[in-house]
């Protein structure tokens, strides 16, 4: 069984979205992966991106840059 941690999760408004930023992630080499949209998220397609919350601000520095937008920024233990 995988040990839970904090995580910070963004979740997108459409799946188009949420695979731009699968793309964008591969392309820039983030860190993180998208996931399904944890249960006790209730906002997004479904789909979201998962990564360290000390990884956050080079996150959110990367996808403006892109020009995307999440839905909603969560940090959670799952």
């Amino acid at each position: 069984m995988r040990e839970k941690k904090l995580q910070f999760i963004l979740s997108f408004k459409n799946t188009v979205d949420a695979l731009e930023m699968e793309q964008i992630g591969q392309k820039r080499n983030l860190p993180g992966r998208l996931i399904p949209l944890p249960s006790v998220i209730s906002a997004g397609c479904g789909l979201a991106w998962t990564t360290e919350p000390e990884n956050r601000e080079l996150t959110l520095s990367v996808i403006k840059e892109e020009g995307l937008e999440p839905a909603s920024m969560h940090e959670i233990v799952f």
